[in-house]
């Protein structure tokens, strides 16, 4: 072995005995609890940065009632009315009928959406189907019925309303009627036959004393 490379075999060996140098204890420990702490704060803020589990949701609320917006473009009026499911309600040629209408609860974000069918009354008294599904109160402006003079669109769903079921209406409607009752006609009172003739006197008018 030449000079020069024995030389970098001596070198290599005082780096290894350097490297072999053990860490003091203190210093160890203080390392270890350290290399902890850091595992431990790098868990908990993984765990805070996780998203949150979404809360169950709960069923949609079934309700008999949908309550709808319309505009007359002619006149510019808006009306509000309600309908009962299954029912149609006719608002200028429209004829809306609302098959569902469904809710959430108050806790949740509001989600409020009714499954409609409208039809038109055209000009030759026709019915045509104009408008089939779904419309969102949220956005009204998703699903409603624009028409050439009226504007539909669904504005909540109701438990009741005011205005009375259709059930109630057909019982006042099929109610018989009742009159009063006519006061009977006075009795009239008796009266002799026309044929009767006075009964004659006891007393002999020719008779002479």
């Amino acid at each position: 072995m030449s000079d020069p490379e024995q030389f970098q075999e001596k070198c290599a060996a005082v780096f290894r005995s350097e490297l072999r140098l053990r860490i003091p204890p203190q210093i160890s420990k203080s390392l270890i609890a350290g290399t902890s702490l850091l595992l431990a704060s790098t868990a908990a803020f993984a765990a805070a940065q996780a998203p949150a589990p979404a809360p169950a949701s709960s069923e949609r609320i079934t309700n008999p009632v949908a309550e709808f917006a319309g505009i007359d473009k002619i006149t510019g009026r808006i009306i509000t009315f309600d309908v009962y499911v299954d029912e149609t309600v006719q608002f200028g040629a429209l004829q809306v009928t609302p098959r569902v209408c469904y809710s959430r609860p108050d806790t949740e974000q509001p989600k409020t959406d009714s499954f409609v069918e409208v039809d038109e009354i055209t000009l030759d008294r026709k019915i045509r189907r104009i408008f089939t599904g779904w419309m969102f109160a949220e956005s009204p402006g998703l699903n409603a019925v624009e028409h050439a003079v009226y504007d539909v669109w669904l504005k909540g769903c109701k438990q009741k309303s005011d205005v009375p079921p259709p059930t109630a209406a057909k019982a006042e409607t099929g109610k018989p009627k009742t009159q009063a009752a006519k006061p009977k006609a006075a009795a009239e009172p008796a009266t002799e036959p026309a044929g009767a003739a006075p009964e004659p006197a006891d007393d002999d008018p020719s008779s002479t004393n």
